[in-house]
């Protein structure tokens, strides 16, 4: 049985990052190899020279909405509404603040806008709020009056930089409420170089949402019930990922998030007698895949991303692909160097 407390480390609060390093491949990056267990202290910017031309990069192109909306009650008093899910067109799950003075029915208007706002539902983590909206379209005017939803352990409010640095510069696909932050390293740049020394890129695609953040409450982790979240993988891709597999190259997940999809929508393919492999289908929806120890993983061969939370789903993943023991000793390595941790923090690259 794995227990939470297995997933367990001690983190300096001084280390969690609270702004994105000056250049997005400025980052620090620890190198760790699972067969040999050495270490290596690199910079992101070296990231290329651990890529041949015969492996895929598999990238998650989701775009973070504008989804923190401040606004104020009808009935006086400031309202914070963070939108998590949506349900319907007009129709959101949401976290509201302050939350013990803001009541079902209650109404938020915002400053400079015709939106408006409709309790519906109050209900702690599963608020429910419908938007009203003459002017047409809502998933625009939201993001225009809204502000870059940044992670719970950032302790300060969203400013200019945020818009562009809590993003990826390949997002396309607008649907998160979190960014995949393996991927915030990446410059325009780096992916012409890699592109032109012959790696292939896919792209896929998984709305992170607030569930990332969530905490395991139960001590035996395989009891977690794992938060769901949509994705979407299409034909084009899936061919050039099996493509570059069958023909011997490596998969290379940037972040936890690719990782899910691939495996995910990873499917047995027969050879006969010369047993069984991986390869991936082209598939969308919902996911709730729950990857930890001892998961036997399918068709990703090389790992990016960044240092997760202690006790996290995400550090579950990570121990499933390294060893937990691994990553634990990787992480206190990282912790005495000084590396900066979390979504604006460095990343680790497990070979």
């Amino acid at each position: 049985m794995n227990k939470l407390s297995d997933f367990d480390y001690v983190l300096p609060k001084e280390l969690i990052a609270q702004y994105p390093a000056k250049s997005r491949d400025s980052s620090r990056m620890l190198v760790l190899d699972r067969k040999t267990g050495k270490i290596t202290h690199k910079k992101f910017s070296d990231f290329p020279d651990y890529i041949k031309k015969e492996d895929i990069l598999v990238l998650n192109d989701t775009k973070v909405m504008n989804v923190r909306l401040v606004g104020r009650r009808l009935t006086g008093g400031r309202t914070e509404i963070f939108l998590t899910e949506k349900i319907e067109s007009r129709i959101f799950k949401a976290l509201l603040k302050p939350s013990s003075r803001i009541r079902e029915r209650d109404e938020v208007i915002f400053d400079d806008s015709k939106l408006k706002a409709r309790i519906l539902a109050k209900k702690e983590a599963n608020n429910v709020v419908e938007f009203i909206y003459p002017g047409g379209n809502i998933d625009k005017e939201v993001a225009r009056i809204g502000c870059v939803p940044l992670p719970p352990y950032v302790k300060r409010s969203a400013e200019p930089l945020d818009a562009e640095r809590y993003q990826t510069v390949y997002a396309k696909e607008a649907g998160a409420t979190a960014a995949p932050t393996a991927g915030l390293h990446f410059t325009e740049k780096m992916l012409d170089g890699l592109a032109g020394k012959g790696a292939i890129i896919a792209y896929l695609t998984l709305h992170v949402n607030y569930g990332t953040f969530a905490p395991v409450k139960t001590s035996d982790v395989a009891k977690h019930k794992m938060h769901s979240e949509e994705f979407k993988l299409e034909k084009r891709e899936a061919d050039k990922i099996n493509k570059v597999k069958e023909a011997g190259g490596r998969v290379v997940a940037v972040g936890t998030t690719s990782v899910r999809v691939l495996e995910t929508c990873a499917v047995k393919k027969e050879y006969g007698v010369q047993g069984t492999e991986y390869r991936v289908e082209a598939r969308s929806g919902k996911t709730d895949i729950f990857i930890y120890p001892p998961y036997e993983f399918k068709m990703v061969d090389t790992l990016l991303t960044n240092f997760h939370f202690p006790k996290s789903t995400l550090l579950m993943l990570a121990s499933a692909f390294a060893g937990r023991e691994l990553i634990l000793n990787a992480y206190k390595e990282a912790i005495r160097e000084r590396y900066r941790f979390f979504s604006y923090g460095d990343c680790m690259l497990i070979l």
